[in-house]
């Protein structure tokens, strides 16, 4: 398969493990914002995305990059996956943050649907593409890099475990 192919490949499996992701998040997070957390959406929004990143970390690992799979990258993958998920968590949740709480997006100021509306539109719409497309850079870039590039080092990683054999 070609580079391109591959690479192609991969973003559409990226694309559609988010989008499984997404409703996973849109699930939990309503979930909790109009039973629990009716006062904190903003941490309704963040536990969810939290949930959703666990389930993303299987998928993507297991579905989009499961070439870059080796025994010996695990824990490299999980923490830089997990690293990369964090700071795309910020940038999911900024938004939504923005529009509650710095433009005054909430109620009573507006209709409780123009809340919601502005809360759907900034989170989970412009939250999580500003976070996917971070994701994906910073996921291909590097905790799931092509194994052409790192094929050297690899290579050195194996001399070294069969000489301390």
């Amino acid at each position: 398969m070609s580079d391109k192919n591959r690479v192609l490949t991969r973003l559409l499996r990226f694309i559609g493990v988010g989008g499984f992701c997404f409703v996973v998040t849109l699930v939990v997070n309503y979930g909790l914002k109009f039973t629990v957390l009716e006062q904190h959406p903003t941490t309704a929004f963040i536990i969810a995305n939290c949930v959703a990143t666990i389930v993303s970390f299987i998928l993507t690992r297991q579905y989009t990059f499961q070439h870059q799979n080796s025994a010996f990258r695990k824990r490299v993958q999980a923490i830089g996956f997990f690293s990369v998920s964090l700071i795309g968590i910020g940038i999911n949740s900024a938004p939504l943050y923005v529009s509650r709480w710095i433009l005054g997006f909430h109620y009573p100021q507006v209709s409780f649907l123009s809340q919601e509306i502005a809360d759907f539109i900034s989170g989970p719409i412009i939250g999580t593409l500003l976070a996917m497309i971070f994701r994906w850079w910073a996921l291909h870039k590097f905790v799931f890099p092509d194994s052409e590039n790192n094929a050297s080092t690899d290579d050195a990683q194996e001399l070294v475990l069969v000489s301390k054999a």
